[in-house]
């Protein structure tokens, strides 16, 4: 039987642990797509507790928590720091086979030297020996510089001002580079309460005022520009389904009623949203900005608990739009036009995997490797099963060599253990079929693919 988590953890064969150790463990970190907060990168701050660094806004700990069912004072609520850890202790050894079980004690391994399986019975012993490393000066930017992150791209409106990410690229102490993403949902979102709102502070962000739909495409293009000007190399949409419905409505006036306050209907958003999605993308191919698309979300659909805690609090599921018919469209009509920029597809239904890596094949360009890609397994798919089953749909209907690996995704500084859970799922499943007969045993040539997923081909891809 083998050790909890030991140095060939998820390594089963001789070539796997050849492929891991030697090729892929020693590769940085390109953490093209998460949510951390610059302002915490900016001022370096320095966590009191492990309780704040861990579960301070990290939901999938918090849904965790709410399938055992603890409290919520425990989670979100006002009890302690000490108390919410001791609540998280109490219901981890439940989750046998989740990632958040692999996720967790890796994270106490890799930069708290803990080796404890946490429970009741060692919640207090590694309290404290986590919170005595986060006071000997365990800061965020140690964290990044342990986990040997090059490059962070964070998730930022189109209406923010940048302010923190200009302090991060004057401050040379820091050696990594720290981008923003352009993410204009909110601008999108004619049909949601508070458009007008949101539009009223892009055109304060502007210093012009936006009317007309004209405007908007003008105030979008503008702060991309100033955007690419902050070292942007990624846009980022989160949809709930991908729309095409193009010139089937006038699209001003919907924008106009939706600044009275007005809501879209369904079919003029999505008329709203064709019109809007085809500008970026013309937008985006003409500054090298590589678009990403997320969708599938079935997003905050316990009512009561979004009015009490807002979005992103753990109460988002796995939706099942069929928009394959569209995404094929919109793809091909920006591709008709010479205007697609690099693209990557994400879905979180996993059912959409195999459709997106074989429509991603359909749009391809010489001199590229994967100019369109079935993005990394995403959300509720960021698991054993899910990485393995992402990466043998890519190398069975497209290239896996040509894929640009793996990210974060997530609002936590410790999450950059999940490159390494996915480079080890990569070497593990490459080494199978070394040890198959699948596949040469070329260990340099497959080690050079190893490092080419894990690090070279997104660092290409995203032109740094």
């Amino acid at each position: 039987m083998r050790e909890f988590i030991d140095k060939d953890f998820l390594l089963r064969s001789e070539t796997s642990k050849t492929l891991y150790h030697d090729y892929a463990a020693k590769m940085p970190i390109i953490d093209y797509h998460c949510h951390v907060n610059p302002v915490e990168i900016s001022e370096d701050r320095q966590y009191e507790n492990i309780a704040g660094l861990w579960l301070g806004g990290d939901h999938y700990k918090w849904r965790l928590m709410r399938l055992c069912g603890v409290d919520e004072r425990y989670i979100t609520g006002g009890a302690s720091d000490w108390e919410k850890f001791e609540a998280y202790a109490n219901v981890l050894p439940r989750a046998v086979g989740n990632p958040l079980y692999h996720w967790t004690h890796l994270e106490l391994q890799r930069y708290f030297d803990c080796e404890l399986p946490l429970g009741p019975d060692t919640a207090k012993e590694i309290w404290q020996t986590c919170n005595e490393k986060l006071k000997s000066g365990f800061t965020v930017r140690e964290i990044l510089r342990q986990s040997r992150v090059e490059v962070l791209c964070t998730t930022d409106d189109p209406a923010d001002d940048l302010i923190w990410h200009k302090k991060i690229a004057q401050d040379k102490s820091l050696d990594t580079k720290v981008y923003p993403t352009f993410r204009p949902d909110k601008a999108l979102a004619v049909d949601k309460p508070g458009y007008a709102d949101y539009i009223q502070k892009l055109s304060d962000t502007c210093g012009k005022q936006i009317l007309t739909i004209d405007d908007l495409r003008g105030a979008l293009a503008s702060r991309l520009d100033y955007f690419t000007g902050c070292g942007c190399r990624c846009s980022d949409h989160g949809l709930d389904a991908v729309p095409w419905n193009p010139g089937s409505g006038d699209d001003d006036l919907i924008f106009k009623r939706a600044l009275l306050g007005e809501p879209a209907t369904p079919q003029e958003t999505e008329s709203f949203q064709t019109a809007m999605m085809l500008f970026l993308g013309k937008e985006y191919a003409m500054r090298g900005i590589v678009m990403q698309i997320h969708y599938g979300a079935m997003r905050n659909v316990n009512p009561g608990f979004f009015t009490s805690l807002g979005a992103d609090t753990g109460f988002d599921c796995i939706g099942t739009p069929n928009c394959s018919r569209a995404l094929a469209a919109y793809l091909g009509a920006l591709q008709n036009e010479d205007i697609l920029p690099k693209t990557i597809l994400y879905s979180i239904n996993p059912n959409d995997t195999a459709m997106l890596v074989s429509l991603a094949g359909a749009f391809q360009q010489a001199g590229i490797i994967g100019k369109v890609q079935s993005g990394s397994a995403w959300w509720f798919n960021d698991t054993k099963a899910g990485i393995e089953n992402h990466l043998t749909a890519l190398a069975e209907m497209a290239v896996l060599g040509g894929f640009i690996g793996m990210l974060t995704d997530s609002r936590s500084f410790l999450s950059y253990t999940r490159h390494e859970y996915f480079r080890r799922i990569l070497c593990r499943l490459i080494g199978d079929w070394v040890e198959n007969g699948e596949y040469p045993n070329d260990i340099h040539r497959l080690g050079k693919i190893v490092q080419d997923i894990s690090y070279n081909n997104v660092k290409k891809y995203i032109e740094l």
